[in-house]
Formats: structure tokens, sequence, C-alpha cells
């Protein structure tokens, strides 16, 4: 055992920095508030499991380290990418391999459902938000119909004859989604013994929450609708705050009572019956040994890779487009992307002389690190201050990313976004993490770019035209970004 605690504390000590990450997003973050009560729930599980756990003797064992192996080259790759959930991840696997290394195979079965249930501690599923915000607002305009509510959609945004609402991230159900699925998972285990029931039991805990959501979006618009927005958004704020989310647990608990098939004094694992011999066995005093150069070995590539300068130039300038001039800055509603402390940052409006007018948008990082990456949540084209929401993507120009947005609901822009990392532009954030990867794992140029050119929607001017223009009269988009970085 106090082998296991020095390793633990290893680890986290190594990975500081993603543990209080994860430490500050339980603490600060709602949506993973709940994650606070993993921990203890977990000691909890092991304490119910210790009286026979102790009949067990720990025998290391190797085949974990593989599992702490892809533990800690996820962590590297997430690294390399600037995903904190591969991070994250990696640091609970290494964490749970540990366990299984040193304690030996018995002993992880005894362990397996605490084990498994560590994975929640992982802060994620904020990704889903976009698809949530879709699935609500489809529901409102479902329900808005049957109830004879003329209704426009318009992406995320929905009018009515009285008012205009927006399904904003808060109203897409995610925080009350993934707090489901971890208490679902807890019970399926606690509280059945049939896989078929556990299973039911966890497709309930995500189909009802979102369901369940749809109708709170829809009765807020509904009350909003007939006249009291202010009530509306108060009463969505205490009935859902302190009794909705509370009123759908009871309500799936008791429909899945009487189904339980388990008793709730029943011993949760049996020493007796986990005694088998251990194969693959590992020598004691080795295990440390092996399991610490399985998991440190990717941090020491990182680190090596981080040491390599990475220069960009003291002071960037605006390009030089034939045909246009730099106008001051001025526009129907105030418009300014998101980017997390890059190194340089550029924003100007250009004017043509026959009048058409867009935005000229660039920040540029020396490298890419957590916190500062060109794609990710909050990062873009949207902003993170809530003024601008996200409609629709359009037609994608060639090496880049299209999409409109509004304010209000009657302010539009159309936006081009470019992302140039390591001698590659594109608008896909899949491929901007992919090849910051390659560059951060193989010692590629770690400057990166991105650009934006957006276009206000009015009734006399077609922004898509506007955007084209200038980025067609403005020449290569890899040269203006290879400037920018200092690399041409």
């Amino acid at each position: 055992m106090a082998q296991l605690t020095l390793l633990c504390t290893i680890i986290l000590a190594v990975f500081w920095r993603d543990a209080a990450d994860m430490a500050v997003i339980w603490w600060t973050s709602s949506t993973f508030n709940h994650c606070l009560l993993i921990v203890p729930i977990l000691a909890w599980l092991v304490h119910q499991r210790a009286p026979e756990l102790s009949k067990l003797k720990p025998q290391p064992w190797w085949p974990p380290l593989l599992y702490v192996a892809a533990g800690a080259f996820g962590w590297l790759l997430g690294d390399a990418a600037g995903v904190a959930v591969a991070r994250h991840l990696g640091v609970v696997m290494m964490l749970q391999g540990a366990v299984s290394t040193l304690l030996g195979a018995n002993i992880t079965r005894g362990l397996l459902f605490p084990l498994f249930y560590a994975f929640f501690l992982v802060p994620m599923g904020e990704e889903a938000v976009p698809l949530l915000q879709t699935i609500t607002a489809h529901m409102c305009m479902w329900l808005l119909a049957l109830v004879g509510i003329p209704a426009h959609l318009e992406g995320i945004f929905i009018s009515t004859p009285n008012a205009l609402f927006r399904v904003a991230e808060a109203c897409s159900g995610v925080k009350f989604l993934i707090a489901m699925v971890a208490l679902g998972a807890l019970v399926s285990y606690l509280c059945f013994k049939s896989w078929t029931r556990r299973g039911l039991f966890m497709l309930a805990c995500i189909i009802v929450p979102i369901i369940a959501n749809g109708f709170r979006a829809f009765s807020t618009i509904y009350i909003g609708h007939h006249g009291n927005l202010e009530f509306a958004q108060s009463f969505d704020h205490v009935i859902y705050g302190w009794f909705f989310f509370a009123l759908v647990i009871a309500i799936v608990l008791a429909a899945g009572w009487k189904f339980f098939d388990r008793r709730a004094d029943e011993q949760p694992i049996d020493a007796a019956a986990l005694q088998a011999p251990v194969r693959f066995g590992l020598i004691g005093n080795f295990a440390p040994a092996a399991f610490l150069i399985s998991a440190l070995l990717p941090a020491v590539w990182s680190m090596a890779i981080a040491s390599q300068p990475s220069p960009v130039p003291a002071k960037i300038t605006l390009p030089s487009v034939p045909g246009w001039q730099v106008v001051p800055y001025q526009s129907a509603y105030p418009w300014q992307p998101h980017f997390s402390d890059p190194s340089h940052i550029l924003l100007a409006r250009y004017r043509r002389a026959d009048g058409v007018q867009v935005e000229f948008y660039t920040a540029v990082y020396d490298r890419q690190s957590e916190g500062r990456e060109l794609v990710g949540y909050g990062q873009g084209a949207v902003g993170n201050d809530g003024r601008w929401s996200w409609i629709e993507n359009c037609d994608a120009p060639a090496k880049g990313r299209c999409e409109r947005i509004a304010a209000h609901g009657k302010y539009l822009r159309e936006v081009h976004s470019y992302y140039r990392v390591d001698g590659v532009t594109s608008g896909s954030a899949t491929e901007v993490k992919l090849q910051t990867l390659k560059s951060r794992l193989l010692g590629g140029n770690q400057q990166a770019v991105a650009i934006l050119v957006s276009a206000e929607a009015t009734k006399n001017g077609n922004p898509r035209a506007a955007i084209d223009a200038f980025v067609k009269d403005m020449g290569s988009i890899d040269k203006v970004a290879d400037q920018m970085a200092g690399l041409d």
C-alpha cells in the first residue's frame, strides 16, 4: 500500500497541472459540480469492499502496464494536440493502472466497478452542447406547433409573434444529462444484477433528461410568448435550478424502483470467489520502476519538444490588399472573435472603392499550449461573451470554414475562418488538431495562425460575395499567414 500511495503521489506531482485543472473545473463549472461527489463515492465503494479485499494478497502483474502506457500515450496526444480531455483521461488511466499493477488481478477484480467509476472524474461531455441545442430547438418547435403557437426556427433562434428566444448553451441540458448519466451508472450497479435492466435504466437516464429539457425550454417560451418574459426567465431559473432536476431524478428512480433486483444489504464482492492463481506476475520490487517508465516517458518527450524555440515577430502589420483600404472600424453591432492569449491580435475593417466592406481578424501564436489553442470550445468567430451565437455552417471556401452567426436575432454575419499550422491551412477543427499533434510530436514548426474574414449581412449587400472578393484580392492565405508568423 505504501508503494501504491507513493506512485499515485508521483503521478499527481508530475501531472499536477492536469490534476489541478480538473479540480478547478469541478469547483467552478456548474456542469461538473457533481464530480466533487465522485471522490467520496469512490472512497465509499472501496470502504464497502475493504473487509473482503483484506483477505486477498497483493500480487503485482504486468498486463496493466499496457493500460498505463496507453493512458500515458493518450496524455501525450492530448498535450500535443491541446485536447484537455485526453490529458485528463490519461492521468486517470495512469492512476487506475497503478492500482492494478501493484495490487494484482484478484484485487483488481474486486475493485472493478470503483476503477470504472473513476472515469466520471474526467470533465467531458460539453462537446455535445451544439447537438443538444439543436435537439432542444426542434423539440420546442414541435411542441409550439402542437399548442398552435406560430414560430420560426433559424439555427438556435426561435421567433414567435411576440418574442425572440435563443436556445443558449445553458438551455441545451448538457449539465443535467452529464450528471444524470453519472447517477445512472451508480444506480445501475448498486440496484441491478441483470445487464439488460442496467442497460435499459442507463438508456432512460439519457433519453428522459433530453426530453425533459425540451419540455422545460418549451414551457419558458410558452410563458414568454404570452407576455411575461421577465417571469419566464425567473421561472426557468428557479424551477430548473431547484426543483426540475430533482423531480426528474425522482421520476426515473421511481420508475426503476420495482425492477431493482439486487438486495440493499447484498455483499458487493466475495473474496473466496476472487481467489485465483495470478498469471503474468511481476517481481514486486520491479513493479514500481516498470510503472514509472511506462507512465513518464511520454511526459519526458513532451518536455523535450516544448523546449525547442518557436519565435514570432515582435510586431505584425495588416496585409496590403490591392483595391482595398483600411478604414475606421464601425459596424451595426460590434464583432470580436475570441482566441485565448495569442502572441498577437489584429482586427480591422477594409473598404473597396465601391463601398463594399469586410472585417479582417488575425490571431498569431508562437506555440499552442493549454488555454492557448487555435480551435477549442469557446474559441473562434462567436467568442465567449455571449453577444454572438452560431446559427449554421455554410458552404466552406477552399482551405477554410464558413459559418453564419447572429446577435439578438437581427444582426447577421458570415465568417470565413482559416487556420494554419506547420505548413497546412484548413478550416477543419479535426485537421487543425491533427496537424498540431503532428508538429508537437515530431518537432515541426510550432507557430500557429488564425485568419478570419467576415462581412455583415445587409439588405443591399451579399456577405459571401464581399468575403470572396477580399480573399481573392488578398492573394495566398498561406503566404499571409506565414508572414504573420515570421515564417516567410
